[in-house]
């Protein structure tokens, strides 16, 4: 059984993995080949883009995978608990660098919410 803590750092260190993966474009090139973005102008100039799954089989499954956050929020989090399990000492600073980046990222979006009211 995790402690407390332990609960806390794998949750946020969870959430930013399964953010980083999802939407932030410095990981794009690992969504480019299941991925294509789509723009589409509208008479009135205005352009609304959409997200295409490109492929059939795994290729398929692996863009849905990638473009559901509650699906890749699974996996992310079986991931780091497991190796946190299994006690991979090399992970314990990619969880705990994480753990910060997903704590930074929930105080930025707290703060500019306040500020933009």
């Amino acid at each position: 059984m995790i402690t407390w803590f332990e609960f806390v750092i794998i949750s946020l260190a969870s959430f930013r993995l399964t953010r980083l993966l999802i939407y932030d474009k410095i990981t794009f090139f690992i969504r480019r080949p299941f991925h294509e973005i789509i723009d589409e102008e509208f008479p009135d100039g205005t352009v609304e883009s959409y997200l295409h799954i490109k492929g059939k089989g795994l290729r398929r499954w692996i863009g849905e995978l990638l473009s559901c956050y509650w699906c890749t929020g699974i996996w992310s989090s079986l991931l780091l608990y497991g190796a946190y399990y299994f006690n991979l000492r090399w992970v314990e600073p990619f969880i705990l660098i994480l753990a910060i980046a997903g704590f930074a990222a929930i105080i930025e979006a707290t703060i500019d919410k306040i500020i933009n009211r």
